[in-house]
């Protein structure tokens, strides 16, 4: 903050009438220098009760469209401001939203690319920001305003409209998109952006596009534009009449069910939902998005619910007669396609009514954490069905036992998912709390679902959304970034860690040390199943033993990481000790099971089954998906 005072200073600044008409100082900056000096100054209440920056810094990959202006303005206020380095534009903005959602979407980044090919690379990450309701703010260079140029290195042109970039496909995975053609414009556009970055119900990406001249451009901005100021969070409280219908639901239940979605942890109402299910006896279960709300071995916590779900959340939700669904936006995972809460009224306590009326819901649209302390006091005199606590008690209880079982890792065969799991957790010198692990797609984010014991909110990290494989190790690093004091374990497959392993090297730089575990079946061990179990035979999936065989750890090595191939479990759990103990990154390898999952849990999938075929074994399986299509609800 003293260099953004000081630099103010030394600048011209004087007394005239600004462009709204109001008399004041203004300060001549460019277009690039007033955006990254506005960012600088926001500032957001940290949980220590003191301010601190809301932007963590700018992840950096410079080219033609951003490092002359973009790229002297990040210089200028270094200090203020930190600019990071990493290897692969989709990767920063991976790193940049894990950043935000570790930081329970209080604190985030910016993330800029130049013109073409590092803007389009941004998209994939923009789509899993817009999915799973978290902010980034993207800085995208573009073309020249001005046109003199036409057409720029790495231009898209379109005939029909000349006002096309490539940063239009930013477009409908943002929450909010404009494109600064006048310096003027940041003076409204910054603050529509914060707003709807820090906004409850629209939070998502943002996308500024900038043109080069532009950011190059100078204005005389009002001084009063770049003072700090303290960004709010709203917490919004239920409308009465919701609240009233709401509550007049629940109190005729008997066998309710707390769903808890990542709303949850963003609105910290972690505390407030343990002691609702608590005080009047309601089991809760857990959406990958709200996965560590409860502590994992809390008496009524039922563990995961849905396709990925535990045999103990499953069959109570299939007989729960109301079910309240906090923060969540109750994606075909956790509704099992629409199949699994067909006996349920359904409560949606949301911040955005959309997510709200889901699954013909009842919406109370409010602050999770405000609505759930609201209900503890409304509830007042109420109890489920005696039978039905217990009965949540004794499942929640026969489930954590049985999770014991699945991780031992006792067997003597090639080690699958629930294997490792356990010996991850094993491997901890006191208590797994201090442990986040991080993941995204494949056959992981069932398992981890399952069988991972969270121990403290943001404890359980994993991308299942947007399903982005290649999002483990980057995001691993945005959440290092965000808790360095907590170790980070990224789960990683092999197709994942071949699809994008280059911010291994960015950690190593940036002194975010991860432990990368890479399980290697071999292929895309989840989509064979998947394909199998569809009625196809293997292909295209798994490699055959004529592909090259990678060594995992050799390549960690050459990225600058300490690594080490295992050959078994207790291999994995010595190794795992000398990675903790290391100062830097640390990648283990360790071969596993493409064919084993956990048989315990798990529900119906839409996935669509050809309707005609000349395999038996698809029409069979078609036979089955039109079964399960009968226990759809219908959506709305």
């Amino acid at each position: 903050m003293s260099e953004t005072i000081e630099y103010a200073r030394s600048v011209a600044l004087h007394s005239t009438t600004d462009a709204r008409g109001k008399s004041g100082k203004t300060v001549t900056l460019t277009a690039a220098q007033a955006l990254v000096r506005y960012l600088a100054a926001l500032r957001v209440m940290g949980d220590d009760g003191t301010p601190e920056p809301l932007f963590g810094g700018v992840f950096a990959i410079f080219g033609h469209g951003n490092v002359a202006a973009l790229g002297e303005a990040l210089y200028r206020y270094r200090e203020s401001i930190p600019t990071l380095r990493a290897h692969n534009e989709q990767a920063m903005a991976h790193a940049a939203i894990a950043y935000a959602k570790a930081n329970f979407r209080r604190r985030m980044m910016a993330v800029t690319t130049s013109i073409g090919p590092g803007a389009t690379n941004l998209v994939t990450a923009a789509a899993l920001a817009h999915v799973n309701r978290l902010p980034v703010l993207l800085l995208p260079g573009d073309i020249f305003v001005s046109r003199a140029p036409d057409p720029v290195l790495q231009q898209v042109e379109d005939a029909q409209d000349g006002g096309i970039s490539a940063n239009d496909c930013l477009r409908p995975v943002s929450r909010y998109f404009d494109r600064i053609v006048h310096p003027a414009q940041l003076l409204t556009a910054l603050p529509r952006a914060i707003s709807t970055l820090t906004d409850p119900a629209q939070c998502g990406p943002v996308t500024l596009a900038l043109p080069q001249d532009v950011q190059a451009t100078a204005y005389d901005y009002p001084e009063s534009f770049f003072e700090p100021r303290l960004v709010e969070f709203r917490a919004t409280p239920p409308d009465a009449s919701e609240l009233h219908a709401a509550v007049e639901v629940i109190r005729q239940a008997e066998r309710p069910l707390l769903v808890a979605g990542g709303g949850v942890l963003y609105s910290k109402a972690g505390q407030a939902l343990t002691a609702l299910a608590a005080k009047y006896g309601i089991p809760v279960a857990e959406t990958q998005a709200g996965k560590s709300s409860v502590k994992w071995n809390d008496p009524l916590n039922l563990g995961s619910i849905g396709v990925t779900g535990s045999p103990a959340a499953n069959d109570l939700a299939r007989e729960a007669d109301v079910v309240i669904a906090v923060g969540t936006r109750l994606s075909d995972f956790t509704t099992g396609s629409n199949s699994l809460f067909l006996q349920a009224r359904v409560i949606g306590i949301n911040a955005l009514v959309g997510d709200a009326l889901k699954h013909d819901g009842l919406p109370l649209i409010a602050d999770a954490r405000v609505a759930l302390e609201t209900l503890i006091d409304s509830l007042s005199g109420w109890k489920p069905a005696e039978t039905w606590t217990r009965r949540a008690r004794d499942a929640a209880a026969h489930w954590v036992a049985q999770v014991d079982t699945l991780t031992a890792g006792k067997e003597k065969r090639l080690p699958y998912d629930a294997d490792v799991i356990g010996a991850i957790q094993r491997s901890t010198p006191d208590s797994p709390a201090n442990d986040i692990v991080v993941c995204a797609a494949g056959t992981l984010p069932a398992e981890l679902h399952k069988l991972w014991r969270a121990g403290a909110p943001g404890a359980y990290h994993v991308e299942y959304g947007y399903s982005c494989m290649g999002y483990e190790i980057a995001g691993a690093v945005g959440v290092k970034l965000a808790r360095p004091e907590r170790e980070v374990i990224a789960t990683v497959g092999d197709g994942s860690y071949l699809m994008m392993n280059s911010e291994i090297a960015s950690s190593i730089a940036l002194g975010a040390k991860l432990i990368i575990v890479v399980l290697d079946n071999r292929g895309y061990g989840c989509i064979n199943r998947l394909q199998q179990s569809c009625g196809s035979p293997s292909f295209n999936n798994l490699l055959d033993d004529e592909a090259p065989h990678v060594d995992f750890a050799l390549h960690a090595r050459s990225l600058g990481a300490e690594s080490e191939h295992v050959d078994d479990i207790a291999g994995l759990e010595a190794a795992m000790l000398r990675a903790r103990a290391s100062r830097r990154t640390y990648v283990i390898s360790i071969d596993t099971d493409p064919a084993k999952t956990t048989d315990d849990g798990g529900w119906w999938w839409e996935v669509a089954v050809p309707e005609v075929s000349d395999r038996e074994a698809v029409r069979e399986a078609r036979a089955a998906y039109e079964q399960g299509k009968t226990q759809q609800k219908e959506r709305h």
